[in-house]
């Protein structure tokens, strides 16, 4: 069996983003299927690593970032322990990384979740110029890269100068390999929870709400969109809002509660109210990369209605009627799309070939491991 280190840049143990549940889903997936070691932020809770081990090397502060010491420390670990290969989570341990090929000859794989330059300067913050020179360069070094959807890896060819064979696909994956039976089930447990009547359409919107886009997209659902859907009156429904970290200034969205939204703060069991839901909206505008919780709420049977800058990175094709994309800003029609949006019949069994985590590691072990 091949042994793999691979370095985990920020805590991800438990997940509450999407970009921290794509480091554990992967880890835990690939570790089911070759001999797995993690280097980690010390803040993890490791009892939840399962199929994997987990050694806390990276410091809390952010200082970790600029550890030397880190060279010295995984040489020795991947010389004594023999590693065949180094995955880098994310381009910001390049230079950790290589340091270490340099010393023991260690295959290098760098996993990005998105182009990060430019969502960095997609949410306006000044140093994205040397983001970009540093990820690319790491592109170029790497002996191979990851890359989340065919767009950021079609941007990598045409734009970087990477060699088309060192660049592999590796989409955000979904635990579920089939479409759920128990959505009618879910949808009445949500219901009665929030008092939502059997002929109101549940709406939901999911992310981490102090991220910034998120954020923009929040306000636009409460102030723009929301509007928009009261002044249908033929139209029967409640808006679902999940999240960790909504900022104090929302006053938990008690201002919204006769207007036909329902703040449930972060949930534990995100599944079924995805299942549970009709129509799952996503107004996000910047913030780039794929938006992992579209993948999900499909994967469970609802349907997207998405701005294009949302549904970038998505397979159209393998969602079928359930992604229904809208052009950015034009907010009429993005309503007008909620209220049309009807019962379409299961998601394409398409969809789980090509996102179901066990599809997508069996083919990254069969030829990249």
């Amino acid at each position: 069996m091949k042994k793999v280190l691979a370095i985990a840049p920020y805590p991800y143990l438990p997940f509450f983003s999407g970009g921290q549940k794509f480091i554990a889903q992967f880890f835990e997936w690939l570790g089911q299927s070759i001999d797995l070691t993690v280097i980690a932020a010390a803040e993890n809770e490791t009892g939840l690593a399962k199929s994997y081990r987990i050694i806390p090397l990276l410091k809390k502060s952010f200082t970790r970032y600029m550890d030397r010491s880190l060279v010295k420390k995984i040489t020795a670990l991947v010389q004594q322990e023999k590693f065949d290969t180094l995955i880098c989570e994310h381009p910001y341990f390049a230079w950790l990384v290589f340091a270490v090929r340099k010393r023991t000859g260690v295959r290098v794989i760098i996993h990005t979740h998105n182009i990060e330059y430019q969502r960095f300067r997609s949410t306006g913050k000044w140093w994205w110029p040397v983001l970009k020179s540093y990820e690319k360069k790491s592109f170029q070094k790497a002996d191979a890269v990851f890359f989340i959807s065919p767009e950021d890896k079609a941007f990598a060819i045409n734009s970087w100068g990477i060699p088309a064979n060192k660049c592999i696909d590796l989409p955000f994956g979904i635990d579920i390999k089939a479409y759920p039976v128990n959505r009618d089930a879910s949808r009445q447990l949500v219901a009665r929870q929030h008092g939502i009547g059997e002929n109101e359409k549940i709406l939901l919107f999911n992310g981490l709400l102090n991220y910034q886009p998120n954020i923009d997209a929040l306000q636009l659902i409460l102030e723009t969109i929301n509007p928009l859907l009261l002044k249908a009156t033929s139209f029967r429904y409640k808006i679902i809002i999940c999240g960790k970290g909504l900022p104090a200034g929302f006053h938990a969205l008690k201002d919204y509660a006769d207007k036909n939204i329902i703040y449930a703060g972060f949930v534990d069991d995100i599944g079924q109210y995805l299942s549970a839901t009709a129509v799952f909206l996503n107004p996000v505008q910047s913030g780039g990369g794929v938006k992992t919780k579209m993948v999900e709420a499909i994967a469970y049977g609802a349907t997207v209605i998405a701005t294009e800058t949302a549904a970038a990175g998505i397979n159209r094709e393998a969602a079928g009627n359930k992604l229904v994309v809208s052009k950015d800003g034009d907010w009429n029609r993005f309503a007008q799309h909620i209220m049309e949006a009807t019962d379409t019949g299961i998601t394409p069994g398409l969809y789980y070939e090509e996102y179901y985590w066990g599809n997508i590691i069996r083919k990254i072990t069969a030829l990249h491991f």
